[in-house]
């Protein structure tokens, strides 16, 4: 089946690329109500169920147009032609057969449509068109096989103005229609049947305006207007051009702020843009999105006396020491409460009360700290649980709590909390205890030890197996039965207690 096909593709698309490419001239589409009257001729090439040879046509079209881009248009077009040799007496393609002989037939088609010009201001004007359409074949051989099929038709083409009155005009035009329920019951075809008309013709415009278009209304005809689509409004040179003193790119006319800094991002007024509210305007600020309050230099870019990341006029804590972390007013944080402030603090999460060095280091260690230092693990004893169990007693907050003081002052140490129990019991029962009740210790440190590095602590049980004193006596029973802290990076220990050690030597001076 053939519809509008290749050869219509190729017509639209170099059609209008040549309507575009062409300038907009005097000899454009008439304006207003007017009368078109085209008279035509062309060649008709016939669907392929349509039994009939491809002769030429000719005829009229009558048309009104509403303005420039919208008409209606009736159109009245013959066509003498024969049967295709074989075929006999039919309009159609029989599956049935046919004598082998050639009929005259007499075509006419007429058809009322709707006209959408889409270049109506170009010396080229294509155009789509397209609505209903009534096909009549008489047979001069048959009158019984005439037939009369309603159905309707598109088409494409374009308009080539000598002056906004006479065009010529050539189109192509897809004439669809439908055999009759008695002709595809003679073996007539049961598809549409799509049958191009191929016209050319001159088309007379009566009425109307002609004027010289100016379709962007700067008082500049579209011939001479350089510079078409000119916002209204604007002031224009001789060619149609907008005229812009300050070159913000708003047009003198609707500039409200003339005389713009250069380079100042403007709005569609013409006025600066300052959109931080910093008084450096949008495309000479060169830190945009500055804080509301902040003192800026002339390119717009906060000042930071201090350096310590919040902008003067914001920050109400001027000589902030170097390094130290600062809140959102620019003071320095200090969560130990140690004096030295987070970010000059070499050792945080200080116990509160203690003395520290200048940089923040604990002066005096714990026993239990000691302990970490020289044997690389806090035992401890008197951490309590019920017996035979690993629910913890309150008893044993004191010492966990001390030994999270501790540990939190070695954030990346490390720590693998262990469990270990005396011999009595089965060996199974010991190692399933141990294991609870240092994973029940890991999980109080993840809940109550606020400052420790959670991620750092694992928990595993050792039962009876690595006794520290004989399982005989009821006192070597007690030493055994302990909760171990093990540091299981003691290189990083190492290098902590070499970098306290020179602190604590730069404090005293020895």
């Amino acid at each position: 089946m053939r519809s509008i096909g290749t050869r219509l593709v190729a017509l639209m698309l170099a059609t209008i690329g040549y309507a575009f490419a062409m300038p907009s001239v005097s000899s454009a589409e008439v304006g207003g109500f007017h009368l078109n009257v085209t008279p035509y001729a062309g060649f008709i090439t016939w669907a392929k169920e349509t039994n009939l040879q491809d002769k030429l046509t000719y005829g009229g079209r009558l048309g009104l147009g509403f303005g420039k881009y919208l008409g209606i248009e009736g159109t009245y077009g013959i066509s003498s032609t024969q049967t295709q040799t074989g075929g006999g007496f039919r309009p159609y393609t029989s599956t049935f057969g046919g004598p082998a002989t050639v009929s005259d037939v007499d075509f006419t088609h007429i058809a009322g449509d709707v006209v959408l010009n889409l270049v109506p201001n170009g010396t080229v004007d294509p155009y789509l068109t397209g609505g209903y359409s009534s096909t009549e074949f008489e047979i001069k051989d048959s009158t019984a096989n005439n037939s009369k099929l309603s159905g309707f038709d598109i088409g494409l083409g374009f308009k080539l103005h000598f002056s906004p009155r006479v065009a010529l005009r050539l189109e192509a035009r897809d004439m669809v229609y439908k055999w009759d329920d008695d002709q595809t019951a003679e073996g007539a075809s049961d598809k549409s049947q799509n049958s191009i008309a191929y016209t050319g013709g001159l088309m007379f415009s009566l009425g109307g305006s002609s004027k010289q278009p100016d379709a962007d209304l700067d008082g500049v005809p579209d011939k001479k207007d350089t510079c078409p689509n000119t916002p209204a409004g604007c002031v224009v040179d001789a060619t149609g051009c907008p005229v812009d003193s300050d070159g913000d790119n708003v047009c003198d006319g609707i500039d409200t702020c003339p005389n713009t800094p250069k380079g100042a991002t403007v709005d569609a007024t013409g006025c600066p843009v300052d959109t931080d509210k910093d008084g450096v305007f949008d495309g000479i600020d060169q830190c945009p999105g500055s804080p509301a309050g902040c003192t800026v230099d002339a390119t717009g870019c906060p000042v930071d006396s201090d350096k310590d990341g919040v902008c003067d006029g914001l920050d109400q804590c001027a000589n902030t020491p170097s390094g130290a972390r600062v809140d959102e007013k620019g003071c320095p944080m200090d969560s130990d409460g140690d004096g030295v402030p987070d970010g000059i603090d070499q050792c945080p999460n200080t116990p509160a009360g203690a003395r520290v060095d200048k940089d923040g280091c604990p002066i005096e260690v714990s026993v239990r700290e000691q302990e970490m230092l020289d044997k690389g693990e806090i035992t401890a004893r008197d951490i309590y649980f019920d017996t035979g169990k690993a629910t913890l007693k309150p008893e044993s907050e004191k010492t966990l709590t001390e030994i999270c003081t501790i540990l939190r002052q070695w954030p990346t140490l490390q720590i693998e909390i262990q469990g270990h129990t005396d011999s009595q019991g089965s060996n199974a029962f010991n190692q399933k205890l141990s294991e609870e009740r240092a994973a029940a210790v890991r999980e109080w440190g993840a809940a109550n030890c606020q400052g420790g590095n959670a991620a750092n602590y694992t928990s595993a049980g050792y039962g009876e197996t690595k006794p520290i004193a004989t399982n005989k006596t009821a006192a070597g029973r007690a030493l055994n039965r302990r909760v171990s802290f093990k540091i299981m990076n003691p290189e990083e220990l190492k290098r902590l207690k070499e970098r306290r050690e020179m602190l604590m030597k730069d404090s005293t001076g020895k």
